[in-house]
């Protein structure tokens, strides 16, 4: 069997497109506070199963309500997990930062479940938070009127897919007043020119075996999952809150990212873009204690969530 596509150390995919994962250093939950968080993991649905970390940030004697910031993690719906080290330590700094509880979920991969999966379970972890802000110890402090979703990758597709589906289905208790949607990751059968950019064929390339591996047997990357633009057209946009889309300068997606916050503010969104030049995709998971994912992407982002 060949191989496709791999990551040394973290994937390969084979010519059979089943998906061969290695062991990535992962970082316990801190049930005792360090560095301004402390951590639990908890379980939103043993039945799949589906898992969550919760990050909770030290604010002294302070016993105010804090934000929520629900965060579905990348990796192209099917590697990555809350639990490696590098999530671990920009979401705790995030939690810090932005004093706001996170609750970041562990969603079911493909190919094993392909998409709609990863939304369905995504779905389901804010109806768990409207259900166990009270029972759960460590959200007894959630303010469920000021929720943001957030996400990086596959996982800032997952925010946006998300967040139709509350639109559309709405959850009772929970109300998402922002989105910060980090390098997403969408694609069309029809490449852009920073898609056909020398130097980027194997990153097309593996963007092909992604879209490949979690999209519904026979389905194109114009498949609505992939192609923003083939969405829900009957949406009540004026429900959809406020997005910051933050892009990398040298990720192979930045252009997919500019025309998906275009498509964002033509359909009357609020809408911010910030580029971090110089970086490319996912750089805050590869280096999460860089100067550009701590003192830049973390610190917008907090301010992001200070400011609605």
């Amino acid at each position: 069997m060949s191989i496709i596509a791999e990551m040394p150390g973290i994937f390969q995919v084979l010519s059979d497109y089943t998906v061969k994962r290695f062991p990535v250093p992962t970082a316990a939950a801190s049930p005792d506070f360090s560095n301004g968080y402390k951590s639990k993991d908890v379980v939103i649905d043993d039945t799949k199963p589906v898992t969550a970390r919760i990050y909770v940030p030290d604010t002294g004697d302070q016993l105010r309500p804090l934000p929520v910031i629900v965060y579905f993690h990348g990796g192209g719906f099917y590697v990555c997990s809350t639990t490696w080290t590098s999530y671990d330590r920009f979401l705790g700094g995030l939690c810090a930062k932005s004093q706001a509880l996170i609750l970041s979920v562990d969603y079911r991969l493909a190919p094993e479940h392909k998409i709609p999966a990863a939304y369905d379970d995504c779905y389901s972890s804010l109806q768990w938070l409207a259900s166990n802000s009270g029972a759960e110890a460590w959200l007894e402090r959630a303010d469920l009127s000021r929720v943001f979703l957030s996400g990086e990758s596959a996982g800032g597709n997952i925010v946006h897919h998300v967040m139709l589906r509350v639109i559309r289905d709405r959850i009772e208790g929970v109300s998402i007043v922002g989105l910060m949607i980090t390098h997403p990751s969408f694609g069309g059968e029809e490449r852009l020119e920073y898609e056909k950019a020398e130097g980027f064929e194997r990153r097309a390339g593996m963007a092909d075996v992604a879209w490949r591996l979690s999209l519904p047997e026979g389905a194109d990357r114009d498949h609505w999952a992939s192609n923003f633009e083939k969405g829900e057209a009957a949406l009540d946009w004026r429900k959809f809150p406020a997005a910051k889309v933050f892009l990398a300068g040298l990720d192979f997606l930045k252009e997919r990212g500019i025309k998906y916050a275009e498509f964002l503010e033509k359909n009357g969104v609020e809408v911010e873009v910030a580029v971090t030049e110089g970086q490319d995709h996912a750089f805050h998971v590869v280096s999460p204690d860089s100067q550009a994912a701590t003192r830049l992407l973390q610190g917008q982002m907090a301010e992001f969530v200070l400011r609605h």
